[in-house]
């Protein structure tokens, strides 16, 4: 198994089971990115224990990132090679981002951004542009 897929699996749910790797993956990024916007909404509107809620969505996301780029860096990823290569560098973008929020350097906004974009190339057709 994948290290994407082990990755899916830990954050899915028994009807998750009936998904494809694709769709899996899709999921998990959705669940991700929703927490990671809603808390840095909830930092934004300076909500008690807000802080909080963004660490633990940044490590959700942080450690979403680096099972991707495992995968991606393994022999067995079957994705093109520019493709990977791209999807590395935003996974080294989202780490580097990510410590920038947690010194509050900045807001967040483009991980977030990364991940919808990821999340819309999921949920595209394979062929699809």
């Amino acid at each position: 198994m994948s290290a994407a897929a082990l990755a899916a699996k830990a954050y899915s749910s028994p009807r998750d089971a009936v998904l494809t790797p694709r769709q899996a993956e899709y999921r998990v990024f959705a669940r991700v990115t929703h927490r990671l916007a809603a808390a840095l909404a909830a930092r934004d509107r300076d909500e008690p224990g807000a802080f909080a809620e963004l660490l633990a969505a940044l490590e959700d996301n942080r450690r979403l990132w680096g099972v991707l780029a495992a995968d991606l860096a393994s022999d067995g990823n079957g994705l093109p090679d520019a493709l990977r290569a791209g999807l590395i560098s935003l996974a080294a973008f989202a780490r580097s981002e990510t410590a920038r929020v947690r010194a509050g350097e900045a807001d967040g906004a483009a991980l977030v951004e990364i991940n919808e974009t990821v999340m819309k190339g999921l949920r595209a057709r394979p062929g699809q542009g």
